[in-house]
């Protein structure tokens, strides 16, 4: 897997209009991982491509009604079965990590990239998502070598305010 012009090859692309402009200078410098499912606790369905393109429709699940217009975003987004879709170029800044910060430096969205796993904080993620992962990483650290060992959970970034991707992540594997 390798990054040409901000995107992975081979990988799903659809394309957000929630993203801005990254700050310039600047150099990509972190990994966020976070998790999302829509509604909670389900999986393998459109409803995370249609939050993320702002076309989540807020009558077809009560728990849309809330979070329909919200403008969210992701550069990366991995299922259950380990396909890899993107969203946002990584040289532009998705909307994922909110008021943030890592090590001192505020505005993680400003520097990271943002990757959701399908999932929730109470269960765990699949070996399909984690290889998939992987590979993202590789090119990832090959493409923006200032992101190789910052990499951190939603959690962290933003405590007390965001609790994924849980205690279920598997640290071990990339610490």
């Amino acid at each position: 897997m390798r990054i040409k012009a901000g995107f992975l090859e081979g990988v799903r692309c659809v394309p957000t209009p929630v993203h801005g402009a990254r700050p310039q200078p600047l150099t990509i410098s972190l990994v966020v991982i976070h998790c999302i499912s829509l509604p909670p606790n389900a999986y393998l369905n459109p409803y995370v491509d249609r939050l993320f393109t702002l076309s989540l429709d807020g009558n077809e699940h009560p728990y849309f009604k809330d979070i329909c217009k919200l403008e969210l975003s992701s550069h990366l987004f991995i299922n259950r079965k380990g396909r890899i879709t993107q969203y946002v170029s990584f040289l532009d800044r998705a909307y994922h990590a909110g008021r943030s910060v890592y090590n001192g430096i505020p505005e993680c969205n400003d520097y990271g990239i943002g990757i959701e796993l399908e999932g929730t904080v109470s269960e765990p993620f699949t070996e399909e998502q984690y290889c998939s992962l992987d590979a993202c990483l590789a090119a990832i650290y090959e493409a923006y070598p200032a992101t190789r060992g910052h990499i951190a959970g939603h959690s962290e970034v933003a405590p007390g305010r965001k609790s994924d991707p849980g205690p279920f992540f598997d640290w071990s594997r990339y610490r």
